[in-house]
C-alpha cells in the first residue's frame, strides 16, 4: 500500500517517486412480523410453553435502512487519477464504476440515503474537499473505494497494445484499512471486519503483503487476519472524517490477471453484495459490543536486506490465477 500524498486517500494512493497511483458478515436479519398469531396447538399449550414460544420470536429490526446514510467516496479524481493499471487504465475509472455498482446494490436493498461522493481537482485539495463535504452532510458510515498498486521497486516492464507499461503479478487481493485517529475507531474497525469477512465469504483473498518487512515504510499493522483489516492512521479520509470510516482496496490493477477480474461484472457484483451485507449487519447490530478481534498474524522480524530483491509469495492468490 502506498500513501495519500499525491493520491486520494488510498493506501496505495501515495507515490514512491513515480509510484503508480500512489493505492463483510451476515445475511439480512428478518424483521419479526407484526401481530404474530400462534398456531392453535400453541394457544392451547401451558403458560410456560406459550411464554417460551413468544420468547423465541425474533426481535423487530433496529435498523431503518431508509434513514441510514452511507457515503461512498470514489477514490481519487479525474485529474489526479491514482494508480495506472497494467493495461493503462486509470484507477479512478475502476473506482467510479465499482462505487456506482455498490451504490445501486445499497439503494436496491433499502439504503436509499446512500450518497456517491465524486471529487474534482488535484490530489491534496481534493482530499480536504471530500472530508469537508462528508462532515458537512453527515453520515452513519463513510466508505472510500480504491484499487491497489505496488511500490515502483517491485514493478516489471511490458508492452501492451504497442505501448510500454508496468505490472506486478506477484501481489493481489483486497485489503481494508482503518485509522485509530478516527473519532469512531471501534465502530470503524467493526464495519471494516464485516466488510472483510463478507469479501472472504465470497472466496476473495486479502492482500497479505502489507504487514511484511519488505514493504519498508509501507508496512502496516494487521488487525484481523481473517478479514484482511489493516491499520493506517495517516490517511486523511479516515482520520479526519467525523463518522466511522473505512477504506477498501478492491484488488490490484497492476496485477495483469487481477486487473481483468477487477473489470468484470462478476467481481463488481461480489464486492457490492459484500459491502451491502456488511452494512445491513452493522446497521442491525449498532450498540452491541464489537466482536473480538481475530488473532493477528505474527510479525516478521527479519530485517530488510541490504539489496532489495523482489520477494517470492507463499502462494498465488486464488483469484489472480489464470482461469
Amino acid at each position: 500500500m502506498l500513501s495519500e500524498g499525491t493520491s486520494a486517500g488510498s493506501c496505495r494512493g501515495l507515490r514512491v517517486g513515480r509510484i503508480l497511483g500512489a493505492s463483510i458478515v451476515a445475511a439480512s436479519l428478518a424483521a419479526a412480523g407484526a401481530g404474530y398469531a400462534a398456531p392453535a396447538e400453541v394457544t392451547a399449550a401451558t403458560p410456560a410453553t406459550a411464554t417460551a414460544a413468544v420468547a423465541s420470536q425474533p426481535s423487530p429490526s433496529k435498523c431503518d435502512r431508509s434513514k441510514f446514510r452511507i457515503i461512498l467516496d470514489v477514490g481519487h479524481t479525474a485529474e489526479s487519477y491514482g494508480a495506472m493499471s497494467a493495461r493503462k487504465v486509470p484507477e479512478f475509472e475502476f473506482n467510479l464504476k465499482l462505487a456506482r455498482r455498490i451504490e445501486e446494490k445499497l439503494k436496491a436493498d433499502g439504503f436509499t440515503e446512500t450518497l456517491l461522493l465524486i471529487t474534482e481537482g488535484k490530489a491534496r485539495p481534493s482530499l480536504m474537499k471530500r472530508v469537508a463535504v462528508a462532515n458537512r452532510k453527515g453520515a452513519d458510515l463513510f466508505l472510500s473505494i480504491h484499487h491497489d498498486s505496488v511500490p515502483d521497486i517491485y514493478v516489471e516492464r511490458w508492452d501492451f497494445d504497442g505501448k510500454k507499461s508496468t505490472f506486478n503479478d506477484l501481489f493481489g487481493g483486497y485489503s481494508v484499512f482503518v485509522s485509530r485517529q478516527n473519532p469512531h475507531y471501534e465502530a470503524s474497525l467493526r464495519f471494516a471486519k464485516l466488510v472483510g469477512n463478507q469479501m472472504a465469504a465470497r472466496e476473495l483473498q486479502f492482500a497479505r503483503q502489507y504487514d511484511q518487512w519488505f514493504m519498508g515504510k509501507y508496512q502496516r499493522q494487521l488487525l484481523d487476519i481473517d478479514a484482511g483489516v489493516y491499520r493506517y492512521d495517516e490517511l486523511i479520509v479516515l482520520r479526519m472524517t467525523t463518522m466511522p470510516a473505512v477504506l477498501l482496496e478492491s484488488g490490484s490493477i497492476i496485477n495483469r490477471d487481477e486487473e481483468l477480474v477487477m473489470a468484470s461484472d462478476t467481481h463488481k457484483n461480489k464486492v457490492a453484495a459484500a459491502v451491502t451485507s456488511a452494512a445491513i449487519e452493522y446497521c442491525e447490530t449498532r450498540g452491541t459490543a464489537p466482536a473480538l478481534a481475530s488473532k493477528p498474524a505474527p510479525q516478521v522480524s527479519k530485517p530488510p536486506p541490504r539489496r532489495v530483491a523482489e520477494p517470492q509469495p507463499r502462494s498465488a492468490p486464488r483469484h489472480a490465477r489464470k482461469r
